[in-house]
């Protein structure tokens, strides 16, 4: 299974970190969010990984390179200024990603989610799409989508947050042209058309959109790492 790792957000609420580097570049312990990403990702047997930038783009492949570095092949989908957000860029980038289901995770998130679970995930039959949903964070109490036998909806009152992290069959994405496009609109269509799968992981996970967030974070994996 290849993985896209989404990075081309300007991360307007993380400035004035952002204004000289791109928000999954920015060190969280002793790496960057990308690289905790990658290296989990290759860990789980994940190792062809491709990268879309847009702000300050040059400074993923100056700074990742090919991958080799950390046992990975990195292969990087370029946007113009702006990006294409969410669903335009992977759509833009599924030449890359070929005709299999593949794996896409946000870039400016922590996890321990166990990405080996994914790699060897199958999707049900007439389903597009496995999505990984979490706790509502104290910054997102609502959530976004309920979770019933395995099917995501929007139906329960109970409702999770999405976590960034997805398997998406190229068919989701089918007949539609590389353009700015956000993604949940495409979510919300497949919903009313029961073709989402999913599951609650109830692990450690992180939205790093703040820069009192990169703060928490940081002081997290100190804990966890004298723990």
């Amino acid at each position: 299974m290849k993985a896209m790792i989404l990075s081309a957000g300007r991360g307007e609420r993380l400035r004035p970190l952002t204004d000289h580097t791109p928000k999954p570049l920015l060190k969280a312990g002793e790496h960057s969010l990308i690289e905790h990403l990658i290296i989990a990702l290759v860990q789980a047997g994940i190792t062809e990984i491709i990268i879309n930038y847009a702000h300050l783009g040059q400074q993923f492949p100056d700074t990742l390179g090919d991958g080799q570095q950390f046992g990975a092949k990195i292969t990087y989908s370029p946007e113009q200024q702006g990006g294409l957000e969410t669903a335009g860029g992977i759509i833009n980038a599924l030449p890359l990603l070929g005709a299999e289901p593949f794996l896409v995770v946000n870039g400016d998130i922590w996890t321990n989610y166990p990405f080996e679970q994914l790699s060897k995930l199958e999707l049900k039959t007439n389903k597009l799409a496995h999505l990984v949903l979490v706790n509502n964070p104290k910054h997102h109490p609502n959530g976004d989508f309920s979770l019933s036998s395995g099917s995501v909806n929007q139906q329960a009152s109970k409702k999770f947050t999405f976590s960034g992290i997805a398997v998406y069959s190229p068919i989701f994405f089918a007949g539609l042209e590389v353009q700015r496009l956000a993604l949940k609109p495409l979510l919300l269509e497949s919903i009313a058309k029961q073709q989402l799968q999913g599951e609650h992981y109830n692990g450690l996970w992180s939205d790093i959109g703040t820069i009192e967030r990169l703060q928490q974070l940081n002081e997290q994996l100190v804990n966890l790492n004298s723990g």
